[in-house]
């Protein structure tokens, strides 16, 4: 019988996980700092503003304004303005949360997530009024990142805000991906599919992105407010279709999306798109962590979609091919996934699609000795609770047996965050100010 190769000293140890862990969410958000990364990417000198490499002229006449929407809105914006100086020249940003202290040249409006506000509403027309102005001199520098969809609104075709947020309420609950649900409201608005750039004009546009779109989607992102959209009704009516949601819809929703597309613009403005952060950025800055702690590391893929219980099951077996056979990695293995799952609400409880998705890895890693997987939403919010994520192990399974809890019952009632609260096993960041959505780390130890 061959005697199994000993680790190292320097191999890292089951009971270290937690700040092994910690270790990773920390490298992996530091990537996507929304201010670093704005700053990375804009250059201001004594005549011009360059852009990723690209010059802007700026005369004495030019006004550089800042508008846009997203989670990361805030330190997006703080970037710009420590990079523009006095020459920022205003502007408006629909942000979750509003700022404390100096507004640094900028109005700030609180907008609503997952659903739009009036606030929403409030800071779409706040930037058509700041935007109307512009002339062929001037700069417009857009800043979106995730949410910017529900933040940044302006209902279009006469419909109202209870229109789009009942539409958005149905979507999301169906289990429609995000890009589908963005192929809806891009429909249904003024300020998405290109109308922010239509309303910076004649003004020169950039927009800077900070991802939070499987795939990195121009046109998904934010629901593309300065990407012209090819999205014609007819499939935004396929998606709702999809879902058996048409009879579902208000009326004045069913009767927009029936209602013929309007002629694009002959010669739309034209816009530089620089993206600053992505999910791929925040998963290879975890894998460098991983491997600076002694683990055999790979990143499987940024661009995970589909049912989080799928997602699930697939990690949690991959993490036991690692225990049991060394494939594809020998132990101690971090296997790193990244991506945004779905999931269908047919339950009463309270949950989101990575407590949901470690949930469903703790059925499958029962047993398992020296194995962990952790998922979590890179803003902090998973679902409509106070978590980012889960947290669990081979034993969490037998740990809620033990409690009277039925992990399966929980499932099925899509409440994976009172099974894991009751287990100490969500884990939580507190809203992070950046959104590149998920990653899943899954770690096995010697």
């Amino acid at each position: 019988m061959v005697e199994k190769e000993r680790p190292t000293t320097g191999a890292p140890q089951w009971e270290d996980r937690l700040g092994h862990l910690q270790a990773l969410v920390a490298a992996s958000l530091a990537a996507v700092d929304p201010e670093a990364c704005v700053r990375r990417h804009l250059c201001l000198e004594t005549d011009s503003l360059i852009v990723d490499g690209t010059p802007y002229a700026l005369d004495p006449a030019s006004r550089v304004l800042v508008v846009g929407a997203g989670k990361a809105g805030v330190a997006m914006a703080r970037g710009a303005s420590r990079v523009l100086g006095a020459r920022l020249g205003g502007g408006v940003m629909a942000v979750p949360d509003l700022p404390s202290g100096d507004g640094q040249g900028m109005a700030w409006i609180q907008g609503g997530h997952p659903l739009p506000t009036q606030g929403s509403v409030n800071a779409g027309r706040r930037v058509a009024e700041v935007l109307a102005s512009t002339q062929p001199q001037d700069l417009v520098l857009v800043l979106i990142s995730g949410g910017g969809s529900a933040l940044l609104e302006l209902p279009a075709g006469g419909l109202s805000l209870d229109d789009l947020r009942t539409t958005t309420e149905l979507l999301l609950r169906s289990g429609a991906a995000i890009d589908e649900v963005n192929t809806v409201r891009r429909r249904l608005s003024k300020i998405k599919a290109g109308g922010l750039a239509r309303l910076a004009a004649p003004a020169r546009t950039v927009t800077l992105l900070l991802s939070d779109v499987v795939g990195d989607r121009l046109e998904a992102i934010a629901s593309g407010p300065t990407v012209y959209s090819t999205d014609a009704s007819q499939v935004a009516l396929e998606v709702v279709r999809r879902f058996d949601l048409i009879d579902q819809l208000p009326e004045a929703v069913r009767v927009w999306l029936e209602t013929p597309d309007a002629l694009p613009d002959v010669d739309p403005p034209r816009v530089q798109h620089v993206m600053i952060g992505n999910n791929r950025m925040a998963a290879e800055a975890a894998a460098g962590q991983a491997r600076e702690l002694g683990f055999q590391t790979q990143v499987l893929e940024s661009n995970l979609e589909g049912e989080a219980r799928d997602a699930g099951q697939a990690l949690a077996r991959l993490a036991r091919s690692i225990r049991q056979h060394g494939v594809p990695l020998p132990a101690p293995a971090c296997l790193i996934q990244g991506g945004e799952t779905t999931v269908h609400v047919t339950g009463p409880g309270r949950g989101g699609r990575n407590q949901e998705l470690a949930l469903t890895a703790a059925i499958e890693l029962e047993g398992q000795e020296g194995c962990m997987l952790a998922a979590f939403a890179t803003d902090g919010i998973d679902g409509p609770t106070p978590a980012a994520g889960g947290i669990v192990t081979g034993s969490t399974i037998e740990r809620a047996r033990a409690l009277g809890l039925d992990a399966r019952r929980s499932l099925q009632d899509n409440d994976s965050h009172t099974f894991l609260t009751s287990l100490g096993e969500t884990l939580t960041t507190g809203p992070t100010g950046t959104n590149v959505t998920d990653l899943a780390f899954v770690l096995v130890y010697s």
